[in-house]
């Protein structure tokens, strides 16, 4: 597949903010992106609405709603404060083993309360991916996750459950004990090892945008170009196109102004063809624009929320489940179908 970009010049707009644009006689400032027939529409050769993706007795069916996605850090160390192991932790000593069995009953206690306000899916991660984090051995991981997947299977039944991972041997002993979906918070790099055992075990797969270095001549184009490529990877590693899914990275390899510019274009990522996954909740970005810690910025995250359904997006992961719930909802009911599909009967008056 090509990739146009062509000359760029940056032009303010009527705020005074700098956009780039291309030049005389250049090319498009976005690449084109032609996906497979099944994800084109018929007219101008836009993307439809992606196939409904079926995890378990769950039926996603992208552009009818909006999906919430609640986050499980099973980690002494999540840039949130609200990691599992750290609760269990005594004097918060991070070299002290953690109770597992504590950590694996506040992690069920946690997905059920979420399941109750509304989750639709379970991120469950077992290693920080916050900058600085200290790199988590695979066995280590593994011994993380694994009980915690299994036991909310067994608690919460035919819950979807997605393993937030880069190494192989951890995903695939998530997908043992009862995960659904594998999400590469790495975006198939070309080692391409979790898009193989996706293709492999036929279970989605979650692409997300990241890179080594902060560093961009036109965001919304390489973000997607990068994707672009991600997907190619991945389906040339046999995963299946509507099997896939992509998340722009928020807060990956972007400072804090590519951000807030990632989310001014994110309907751009409807050339992709594929459904978006937001993680914008508690980052850094959003404490940076209002000057406050991670544990008070659920208002700043359900602006995100907003703004991403208004873009055109179908799942937001967060730590607040019912918040985003009810803002997606609202959000859904102005946006999405027709206002009489979200009132209850008679309520049109």
């Amino acid at each position: 597949m090509t990739e146009s970009r062509g000359r760029e010049r940056v032009i303010p707009d009527e705020r005074g903010v700098e956009r780039s644009r291309p030049a005389e006689g250049g090319g498009r400032s976005t690449p084109s992106f032609r996906a497979p027939a099944e994800g084109r529409g018929e007219t101008f050769g836009l993307p439809t609405a992606p196939r409904p993706l079926r995890i378990r007795a769950r039926s996603f069916e992208w552009g009818r709603r909006t999906y919430v996605v609640g986050i499980l850090n099973v980690t002494p160390d999540s840039f949130s404060g609200d990691g599992l192991l750290g609760s269990d932790l005594a004097g918060g000593d991070l070299a002290r083993p953690p109770d597992t069995r504590a950590s694996v009953e506040s992690a069920v206690s946690l997905a059920q309360r979420m399941a109750e306000e509304g989750a639709d899916m379970l991120d469950v991660g077992g290693e920080s991916s916050r900058p600085g984090h200290s790199e988590v051995d695979p066995a280590e991981e593994r011994r993380r996750v694994v009980p915690v997947i299994a036991a909310i299977r067994e608690k919460l039944g035919s819950m979807p459950i997605s393993i937030d991972t880069v190494k192989p041997s951890v995903a695939e002993a998530a997908l043992d004990a009862g995960a659904d979906v594998i999400n590469d918070v790495w975006g198939v790099s070309e080692d391409d090892g979790l898009a193989r055992l996706a293709a492999e075990r036929g279970v989605p797969l979650v692409v997300m945008h990241n890179r080594g270095e902060a560093r961009y001549a036109n965001l919304m184009a390489e973000v997607i170009a990068d994707l672009q490529r991600a997907l190619e990877r991945a389906l040339r590693a046999g995963v299946a196109w509507d099997r896939l899914l992509v998340d722009p990275g928020f807060g990956f390899g972007k400072a804090p102004v590519h951000n807030l510019a990632l989310l001014r274009g994110l309907g751009d990522l409807r050339l992709l063809g594929r459904p978006v996954m937001l993680g914008t909740s508690r980052k850094s970005t959003l404490g940076k624009v209002l000057d406050l810690p991670s544990d008070q910025r659920l208002e700043a995250t359900l602006a995100t929320t907003a703004l991403g359904i208004a873009a055109g997006i179908d799942l937001v992961r967060v730590h607040d489940v019912l918040p985003n719930v009810r803002a997606a909802r609202i959000s859904d009911a102005v946006l999405r179908g027709e206002p009489t599909d979200w009132l209850p009967e008679g309520g049109s008056s």
